[in-house]
């Protein structure tokens, strides 16, 4: 069950329900996506693509106001996307999903369907996000991070019990981390380059090393202060 701050999170945005035409003609846009204002699409972009089974239009796709949509990045349908959002290039974003403001995922990263994501979040380059994770707000992904939603891959009834790990609000991992699944990374925590996290992180703690572990609180590093 998701906390408060989680439900909150998955409430949709207030977008103008009018679809306007990104500015340049190369990006391809389905019936049904509307826009705040008219965002700076790149070539080649595609938005509102429709996921398996159903049809081009049949979810609506919103995107907030000053959206930077940069080349070869493609957005699926039934997104809802608030003001201020940016991909680098070739940024992958599957289906409803919810994101906030202010929101920057790199070039070539994925962010899998029904995931949550609150204002502020970063997502560096080759960053992958899984079906059902939730990042809260300013939350920092540096690049590679890896998050994982099947404890175990090709099990029977593995699809049925995904769970995406919770990384709590500002809590920041380091590059080429990555995250077994359900784990959730407490507000402020602090994981550091290349560790595996296999549990969960207390909040304000700084974890290190494969299998990750607790060396200090984030308070004690004088940049932190």
């Amino acid at each position: 069950m998701l906390s408060k701050s989680e439900r909150k999170l998955t409430k949709p945005y207030n977008l103008p329900k009018r679809r306007s035409q990104a500015k340049h003609s190369n990006a391809k846009i389905y019936p049904n996506v509307h826009f705040a204002s008219d965002p700076n699409a790149g070539d080649f972009c595609i938005l509102g693509e429709p996921p398996r089974g159903k049809r081009a239009g049949e979810l609506a796709t919103r995107i907030g106001a000053r959206a930077v949509i940069r080349s070869h990045t493609v957005i699926y349908a039934g997104n809802v996307i608030g003001d201020d959002f940016q991909t680098g290039h070739g940024a992958l974003v599957r289906e409803e999903n919810k994101i906030g403001n202010n929101v920057s995922i790199g070039s070539h990263s994925i962010v899998e369907h029904h995931v949550v994501i609150g204002n502020n979040a970063r997502l560096h380059s080759n960053v992958f996000v899984p079906e059902f994770s939730v990042l809260e707000d300013d939350c920092w992904l540096g690049p590679n991070v890896v998050v994982t939603n099947a404890r175990y891959p090709q099990s029977p009834g593995a699809k049925e019990n995904l769970h995406g790990a919770i990384i709590r609000r500002g809590a920041k991992i380091g590059a080429n981390a990555t995250l077994l699944p359900g784990v959730t990374i407490g507000e402020n925590a602090l994981v550091g380059a290349g560790a595996v996290v296999v549990r969960d992180v207390p909040a304000g703690a700084v974890v290190v090393g494969n299998p990750a572990r607790v060396v200090k609180r984030v308070e004690e590093i004088a940049e932190y202060r």
